[in-house]
């Protein structure tokens, strides 16, 4: 039997226990890490890169998603949640499997012989080309999948290596496109996420964050005023002085909200 490699994330502790002891009895089984919340998860998929993740959904500074979304693909996931109202989203963002808390020894069992199937079937980070759509959008795309519908982030979650930067959106002035990643700029930093502009922008409040040209989005409450610097070549002026390009399109959406 392959060995599988654990790793127990729960914000309480008598969850990350029952977890322990079920796992304590499963032949094969190492148990790698025990976290007690989303940061912890992450450094602990990037400093041990455990072959599974028993996680939880809400948790406080990182929910299960967001960390979903900063692993990526590479390691499988369990869901365990209280709450059924995510167990569909759970599969919806391709989970190995959910566990309703409190879930039994034998619903644990099968939960866990599905993740060794799965990993023995194919890599979680290399769909097959006959995957279903939902399998080959990125994990950016599958936590905004699990978001309540309507809704939108009321942060960016980054990961720098074993780091987590999370930046409130009322903080972000504008975003930038960078090949396959995007520059989220705040208060003078640059943070590079890989994710790109459209998929970001697509979940922003198009209220708030105006795509003024197809490097830039912008954070409305930054813009100081707008300059016509020659025929049709505007330039958005910044609160800060910055100076951001605007397409004849990004000035069509402008006109629509100021």
């Amino acid at each position: 039997m392959t060995r599988l490699r654990v790793a127990i994330v729960d914000d309480e502790e008598p969850a990350r226990l029952v977890l322990r002891e079920y796992l304590a009895e499963e032949p094969g089984v190492e148990i790698v890490a025990e976290c007690a919340n989303g940061f912890e998860a992450v450094k602990a998929v990037a400093d041990l890169a455990p072959d599974l993740l028993i996680l939880d959904v809400q948790m406080p500074k990182l929910d299960g998603f967001e960390v979903l979304e900063l692993v990526g693909r590479e390691t499988s996931v369990i869901f365990a949640t209280a709450f059924d109202e995510f167990a569909l989203r759970a599969f919806d963002v391709h989970a190995v499997d959910y566990l309703l808390k409190p879930f039994s020894k034998p619903r644990f069992q099968e939960a866990l012989e599905r993740a060794r199937e799965r990993l023995q079937a194919a890599p979680p980070s290399s769909p097959g080309a006959d995957a279903p759509a939902s399998a080959r959008l990125s994990p950016a795309e599958l936590a905004a999948a699990a978001r309540p519908a309507g809704t939108r982030p009321s942060r960016i979650v980054i990961r720098d290596g074993a780091d987590v930067h999370v930046v409130p959106i009322d903080r972000v002035d504008y975003v930038e496109a960078q090949d396959d990643y995007v520059g989220i700029h705040t208060g003078g930093t640059v943070l590079l996420k890989e994710q790109t502009l459209a998929a970001l922008a697509a979940t922003l409040d198009p209220r708030r964050f105006v795509r003024i040209h197809r490097s830039f989005v912008l954070n409305l409450d930054r813009l100081a005023k707008l300059e016509n610097r020659g025929k049709e070549t505007r330039t958005a002026v910044l609160r800060d002085g910055r100076q951001l390009p605007v397409s004849r399109t990004g000035y069509a959406r402008l006109q629509e909200l100021l």
